[in-house]
C-alpha cells in the first residue's frame, strides 16, 4: 500500500486497527490474554516475522509491519496512559504508606538481581562498569505488562499487587541514574561518575517536587474556572493537556515521559475529576497499550532464535528463574506468605521495556558489541513474551501454596484501603443535596456524582464526597463501587439522562436497589418499566402535603389523613 502524503504510517495504523478490532475479540472468546495476543501478533507480523518477506512477496506488505518505528511513538503513549491510570488509583498518602516497600524492597530487588547478572555479563567480556549498568538494567521488569495483568485480574489492591507495584515504581525511578551512567561511560574521563549520578538524582527529585507542588496549586482552580458551562469535549481536552504537559515537563528535566504521566495521575487522584477521567481514557489506554505490546513483539528476532534455539532458550530461562527466585525470597522477607511471594516473583521474572532504551543507548555510544546487544534484547523480548504464562503459573502456585499454609489464605487476598460500600447519589441538585443531608445526619456513607462543576466545587469545599462526571453513565457509577452499594438514588433533573441511567444500571447491576426521582407520573412509568425498583414523581410529596392540609381543614383526624395519604403514596410510587 503506498504511503499517504498527508498521514505517515497510515498503512500500519489501519493494519493495527484491523488487528485490534477483528483478532482481539476472537482471542477474548478463546480466553487468551490480550497481552499475549498482541505480543504474538507483533512477532508474526513484524519486521523479523512475515514482514521480512515483503521484498520477495510484495503483497505481504499489506498485512505486515515491515517498519517497527511506524508505531513506536504511539506505543510510548500507551505506556504513558497506563502509568497515568495507575496514578489515578493512588494518592500521596497511599504512596507515603508504601515508602518502605518502594525504597526498601525495590532497591533490594534491583541490587540483588543486578549483581549476579552483572557477573554473567562480565564473563561475556564487558568491563565491570558497563556490566554493572546492564546487570541493573536486566534486573528491571516490565511495568507495562505487569500492571496490565494486575489490572485485568483486579489484583492491584491486594498485598501481592501493592508490593509488586512498589518494586516496579522503584525500577522506574532507577532508570534515570542508569541512563546517566550510560552517558558518562560513553565519555570516559570527562565527568566524575559519582558526581554525575548524584547531580542527576538531585535534579530528578527537584523536578518532581516542583512539578508536583505547582500542580497541587494550579490544577483544581484551572479546571473549575475553565469547565464552567463547558461541554464534555473541553474536559477531555484539558485532561489530555495536563497529562501530556506534565509528561513534557518531566521529559525536559531529563526524566521519563512515563514518570510524568504517573505524576499527573497522582495529582488527579485526589480531585473530584478522578472517576470521569478514568472512564474517558479507558478506550485510549487499551488501544495504545496494544500498540506497545505489538512493538515489543516486533523487536524479537525469530531468525536469531531459530539459529541458536538452545542457547537463547537457556539464557531466557536463566534470566526468568534467577529473577523469580530473588524476587520471591525478598517478597517473603517483606511479609508475604509463600503463595503470594511465588506469585509476585513469577510476575516480575521478565526483562523490561527500559532495557530496549538503555541497551540501545549503549549500542549507539559503542559501549556494547552489536551482536551481544542484539542477543540481550532478544532474551528480554522473549522473557516478556512469556509473562502472561508465568503470571498464570504464579497464580495457580500461589493459590496452592497459600491453601497449604493456611486454608483461607486471607492475608493473600486482603484488599487494602477498600472503601465502605456507600449509597450512590446520581445528581447533586436540590433533591440530591437533601438526600445526602439525611444520610449524613444518620452517619450513612454516601458518594455523589454531578455534572455541574460549580456544584461539585462548592460541595468539595464543604468536605462532601462529590465527584465530577456524567451521572447517567453506569460505567462511571461502577467506579464508585456501585456494585457493592446498598442503593443507588437517581435525582437528576434531566429526564432522558435518568431513563438512560436506569437502563444502563439495570444491565450491569441487576441486583442493586435502584430508586429514582421522576418528572411526573408518565416519566415515572417509563422509569419503572426500565427497571427502577421505586420511583417518586417530583410533584407527589408537595401535592400530598397540600391535600393533607385540605383534609385537615375539612375536619379529618390526623390518623385518617395519614391512612389516606399513605394509600395515595403507595398507589403512585409503587414498585413494579
Amino acid at each position: 500500500m503506498p504511503e499517504h502524503g498527508g498521514l505517515p504510517f497510515l498503512r500500519e495504523l489501519l493494519l493495527f486497527l484491523a488487528v485490534a478490532g477483528v483478532l482481539m475479540p476472537l482471542l477474548a472468546r478463546l480466553k487468551i490474554s490480550p497481552v499475549l495476543g498482541f505480543l504474538v501478533v507483533g512477532v508474526l507480523l513484524g519486521p523479523y516475522g512475515f514482514g521480512a518477506l515483503t521484498e520477495r512477496i510484495p503483497w505481504l506488505g499489506w498485512f505486515t509491519f515491515s517498519r517497527g518505528e511506524a508505531v513506536s511513538a504511539l506505543a510510548e503513549l500507551g505506556v504513558m496512559f497506563l502509568l497515568f491510570r495507575i496514578g489515578l488509583e493512588l494518592s500521596t498518602e497511599r504512596l507515603w504508606a508504601l515508602r518502605r516497600e518502594v525504597f526498601g524492597l525495590g532497591l533490594a530487588q534491583v541490587v540483588r538481581s543486578g549483581i549476579p547478572l552483572a557477573w554473567v555479563l562480565h564473563r561475556f567480556g564487558l568491563d565491570w562498569d558497563m556490566a554493572a549498568v546492564l546487570g541493573a538494567t536486566l534486573a528491571l521488569s516490565s511495568t507495562a505488562i505487569v500492571l496490565q495483568l494486575l489490572s485485568q485480574r483486579g489484583a492491584l489492591g491486594t498485598r501481592v499487587g501493592q508490593k509488586t507495584f512498589a518494586i516496579l515504581l522503584f525500577q522506574d525511578l532507577a532508570v534515570v541514574p542508569l541512563l546517566v551512567l550510560v552517558g558518562v561511560l560513553g565519555r570516559p574521563g570527562e565527568v566524575d561518575l559519582g558526581l554525575a549520578v548524584g547531580l542527576a538524582l538531585l535534579k530528578a527529585v527537584a523536578a518532581v517536587a516542583i512539578i508536583y507542588g505547582a500542580g497541587r496549586l494550579l490544577l483544581r482552580p484551572l479546571f473549575v474556572h475553565l469547565l464552567k458551562g463547558a461541554q464534555s469535549d473541553v474536559f477531555m481536552a484539558l485532561t489530555l493537556l495536563a497529562l501530556l504537559g506534565i509528561s513534557a515537563l518531566t521529559g525536559a528535566a531529563g526524566l521519563s515521559l512515563a514518570l510524568g504521566a504517573f505524576l499527573a495521575g497522582i495529582l488527579f487522584s485526589g480531585t473530584e475529576y478522578r472517576h470521569q477521567i478514568e472512564i474517558n481514557i479507558e478506550p485510549f489506554k487499551g488501544l495504545l497499550l496494544g500498540l506497545f505490546f505489538m512493538t515489543v513483539g516486533m523487536g524479537i528476532d525469530l531468525g536469531a532464535l531459530l539459529r541458536e534455539p538452545a542457547l537463547v532458550a537457556g539464557h531466557v530461562m536463566a534470566l526468568v528463574v534467577l529473577k523469580a527466585l530473588i524476587a520471591a525470597l525478598l517478597l517473603k522477607a517483606f511479609g508475604l506468605r509463600w503463595g503470594g511471594a511465588v506469585e509476585g516473583g513469577l510476575m516480575l521474572a521478565q526483562g523490561g521495556e527500559f532495557a530496549f532504551i538503555i541497551v540501545g543507548a549503549a549500542l549507539a555510544l559503542g559501549l556494547l558489541p552489536s551482536d551481544l546487544g542484539g542477543f540481550l534484547l532478544l532474551v528480554v523480548g522473549l522473557s516478556m513474551l512469556l509473562t502472561p504464562m508465568l503470571a498464570r503459573l504464579g497464580n495457580v502456585l500461589g493459590q496452592r501454596l497459600g491453601r497449604a499454609k493456611r486454608s483461607d489464605a486471607a492475608d493473600e487476598i486482603e484488599l487494602l484501603d477498600l472503601p465502605l460500600a456507600p449509597v450512590v447519589i446520581a445528581g447533586f441538585g436540590r433533591v440530591g443535596r437533601l438526600v445526602a443531608a439525611v444520610l449524613a445526619r444518620e452517619e450513612i456513607p454516601y458518594v455523589a456524582v454531578e455534572a455541574d462543576v460549580g456544584r461539585v466545587a462548592a460541595a468539595r469545599a464543604a468536605g462532601q464526597p462529590v465527584y465530577f462526571g456524567d451521572a447517567s453513565r453506569a460505567d462511571l457509577l461502577m467506579h464508585l463501587h456501585a456494585d457493592r452499594s446498598p442503593a443507588i438514588i437517581l435525582t437528576m433533573d434531566d429526564s432522558d439522562a435518568a431513563l438512560n441511567a436506569v437502563r444502563g444500571i439495570r444491565a450491569q447491576l441487576p441486583q442493586v436497589a435502584l430508586y429514582a426521582r421522576a418528572r411526573d407520573e408518565a416519566h415515572a412509568a417509563q422509569l419503572l418499566e426500565a427497571g427502577a425498583d421505586q420511583v417518586i414523581p417530583d410533584t407527589l410529596e408537595s401535592s400530598l402535603s397540600l391535600a393533607g392540609f385540605a383534609l385537615e381543614a375539612a375536619g379529618y383526624s390526623d390518623q385518617t389523613i395519614g391512612h389516606i395519604l399513605e394509600r395515595e403514596r403507595d398507589t403512585r410510587s409503587r414498585s413494579p
